[in-house]
């Protein structure tokens, strides 16, 4: 189950973000009405997963896949891809900030996301000062959806990043 919520970042801090080990990552989407399948490349490892519908809590299951099956998934369905760069930044001993800053199409646009261990950890949590607009509840914020901005030009999207 993930316990997620989401916001756009207005500004990153003024902290070295390499030390937090960058994660390249590259993602594509299968989708339904009932759920949404992911192939991702992060780094040198891939991966399937596959996440029911729901916006801050919803089930998710995650496999390895090798660099082969990713293609062929890629491939087969001609998955377009949408590129962001990971920093995954601690900030408590439970609590990590998923900080992704998006190339392409999509540059300019950075959000954080953080997983919560449970509901009432989510909803007590206050958002840093260079947080910005919460998006957990905004189905254009779900990558899934970015990908189709991105193919579309996200220039014209509907909000300023």
């Amino acid at each position: 189950m993930e316990i997620e919520r989401k916001f756009i970042v207005n500004r990153i801090p003024n902290i070295n973000l390499e030390k937090f080990k960058p994660a390249n990552v590259s993602q594509g989407y299968l989708t339904t009405k009932e759920c949404e399948t992911r192939i991702r490349k992060m780094n040198d490892d891939y991966y399937l997963t596959i996440k029911g519908n729901g916006d801050l809590i919803r089930s998710e299951v995650e496999f390895d896949i090798t660099k082969e099956q990713f293609m062929e998934i890629k491939n087969t369905f001609n998955i377009p891809l949408i590129e962001k760069t990971r920093y995954k930044i601690p900030l408590t001993a439970k609590l990590i900030i998923e900080l992704d800053i998006y190339h392409n199409e999509l540059d300019g646009l950075k959000v954080a996301e953080i997983e919560f261990e449970n509901e009432l950890d989510a909803a007590s949590f206050t958002p840093l000062s260079w947080f910005g607009e919460e998006v957990t509840y905004d189905p254009d914020y779900k990558n899934k959806n970015l990908i189709n901005k991105s193919i579309n030009n996200i220039k014209t999207y509907k909000k300023e990043f």
